[in-house]
């Protein structure tokens, strides 16, 4: 006979039931992760000590589901600035060992506290001298005692009606982790540009490692005319370059003012201009919005939207243009 509920069995599961369910779930979850707080002490600070001294690495060990939550936590630790890295216990008995070194930190995660493939390596992470940190739910057990530090992550009952299936136990063993990463993480004094360093395929790492420098269009490719340039001089840089403007600059390319594809609309509505003959700098606007090379490229972004703009120019310390840039830049760069 199937151990699987018919679909007909399913259909008629009352839906309220399933919402009484999860939250029941939820709430026994919640309360386990609340529980834990009164056991952050000095062993919890030892813990982190033994870490923050670390001349090696975190190694995260744990079978199972535990060893899930061990490979989560590693990763938390290795993006918050510990380096670490999960090592499967059955695997280390079989020559993965040699990936620990003697300066290595164990974090060892088993809610038993008696998971064989963990009791297996104990001697010899003992003899390399390597500290143990250990996360069980029973602080009596083999793991427990033999552990530099323990920490307690037992839990009143799993999730699971048939108190089975691991759930509110792992749940407070990943918590747990966490709190040790945050802890680390301020303790190193660790900041959002360290943290995009190790992210920076991701968008919070294109949003404060990408600079102006990186995306703006220089050299030739920089739109600019002289003050003397004439109206349609102006437009010509402005179709050649592609950038919906045109500095105006100085003999030395100090910025004077910028003209936009903006600007050109509101001129085409005045029949008496004479695109020929008329000097750009009559028209331009005298005081535009400009970045630096070395600013953040979600600064440009910001003034962008703030100020209802498509591009900028990039001035260096002298106001000399170096660079532009617009909205369709920063798409690209996926900054926005």
């Amino acid at each position: 006979m199937s151990a699987h509920p018919s679909p007909a069995a399913a259909h008629e599961i009352d839906d309220a039931a399933l919402v009484r369910s999860a939250r029941a779930v939820l709430d026994l979850e919640a309360q386990a992760i609340l529980a834990l707080g009164e056991r952050i002490d000095g062993g919890f600070v030892e813990a982190c000590r033994l870490m923050l001294a670390c001349r090696g690495r975190v190694i995260c060990t744990g079978m199972g589901k535990s060893g899930h939550i061990a490979t989560k936590i590693a990763a938390t630790l290795a993006s918050t600035g510990t380096p670490a890295f999960f090592v499967h216990p059955g695997e280390a008995s079989h020559g993965d060992l040699g990936m620990i070194i003697d300066e290595d930190v164990v974090l060892a995660l088993s809610n038993s506290g008696e998971t064989d493939e963990l009791l297996t390596i104990l001697p010899v992470l003992a003899r390399k001298g390597n500290r143990l940190i250990a996360l069980t739910g029973r602080p009596r057990s083999t793991l427990a005692r033999h552990a530099d530090v323990h920490l307690d992550v037992s839990v009143s009952a799993e999730a699971c009606p048939l108190g089975l299936a691991p759930t509110t136990s792992t749940t407070a063993a990943l918590a747990m982790g966490d709190a040790l990463a945050v802890a680390l993480l301020e303790a190193r004094g660790f900041t959002s540009d360290d943290f995009a360093r190790s992210h920076p395929a991701g968008a919070l790492g294109r949003r404060l490692l990408l600079h102006i420098h990186d995306i703006m269009h220089g050299d030739d490719a920089v739109p600019k005319v002289r003050e003397d340039a004439t109206l349609s001089e102006a437009l010509v840089e402005i179709s050649r370059k592609r950038l919906g403007m045109t500095a105006v600059v100085d003999a030395e390319d100090r910025l004077l003012g910028v003209y936009t594809d903006g600007d050109l609309r509101r001129t085409l509505d005045d029949t008496q201009v004479d695109l020929r003959h008329t000097r750009v700098v009559t028209l331009m606007s005298r005081s535009p919005k400009t970045i630096g090379p070395d600013q953040l490229a979600i600064e440009a972004a910001h003034l962008m939207e703030t100020h209802k703009i498509n591009g900028l120019l990039v001035l260096d310390a002298e106001r000399r243009v170096v660079g532009a840039l617009n909205i369709h830049d920063l798409l690209r760069a996926r900054v926005v």
